[in-house]
């Protein structure tokens, strides 16, 4: 299965045209309204930055999906028995395998975002896309796989998004499968993962253009719904 041609094929262009102006939009609003109407300095005031980047954002991914033919996906994943407290649309044709996709805050570019019990529910589906043992039979299940909106904000300029890409993780969630920013996602050009020098090698037994999970740095956290039942970040 190749990744990137499904992804390509269900997710539409104007989506992810819709969401880069709304998300940096909305970046841009979160800080300003933190910065005039609250009085709040420093930590403080980046802590409630991130939580209201991260409401707004998420409400202008429910509008755009929702605008441009998403089936919105809540409560339980289809097909399984994983609860999932954020919202998650599906795109793609209603008789084929197509895409489920939600959204989510990287530490920076091209890192791994947090797991939460919605990402870790959604990454179940892309066990298909892992190698394993044939040992029921079945071999390579060809069904719907979960895509992530990834936004990371960017450190150096108060109220901008440095990057903003479409991932899928692996169903360990320990690696990325797919990586791109939304202009190569957009253009067709690869963009794998940028690889520094602390990273360790790719695992032998992984998929091609793997990247292995690697330390990062403190962020403002992001809280949604599902922390509330496990004090984790969004």
């Amino acid at each position: 299965m190749d990744i990137a041609e499904r992804l390509k094929r269900c997710l539409p262009r104007g989506l992810i045209l819709d969401l880069d102006d709304h998300f940096r939009a909305s970046a841009l609003k979160a800080w300003h309204v933190i910065r005039d109407h609250t009085g709040l300095v420093k930590k403080r005031a980046r802590r409630i930055e991130g939580v209201t980047r991260f409401q707004m954002l998420e409400q202008d991914y429910e509008t755009v999906s929702a605008l441009h033919g998403g089936v919105e996906i809540s409560g339980v994943l289809p097909g399984t028995n994983h609860k999932i407290f954020q919202t998650f649309y599906r795109f793609g044709p209603h008789d084929a395998p197509g895409v489920v996709i939600g959204l989510a805050m990287m530490p920076e570019p091209s890192k791994l975002p947090s797991q939460n019990i919605t990402r870790r529910a959604g990454v179940t589906l892309n066990l298909h896309l892992s190698p394993g043992f044939d040992l029921d039979g079945r071999g390579i299940r060809d069904g719907d796989i979960f895509a992530v909106f990834l936004v990371a904000r960017d450190p150096a300029r108060a109220g901008h998004i440095l990057q903003m890409a479409v991932g899928v993780i692996e169903s360990t969630f320990e690696q990325f499968l797919f990586y791109e920013t939304l202009d190569k996602f957009l253009s067709g050009e690869a963009d794998a993962p940028d690889v520094g020098p602390s990273d360790p090698p790719p695992s032998p037994a992984g998929v091609g253009g793997l990247k292995m999970r690697t330390a990062t740095p403190y962020v403002p956290p992001e809280f949604g719904a599902e922390d509330e039942e496990k004090g984790g970040a969004v």
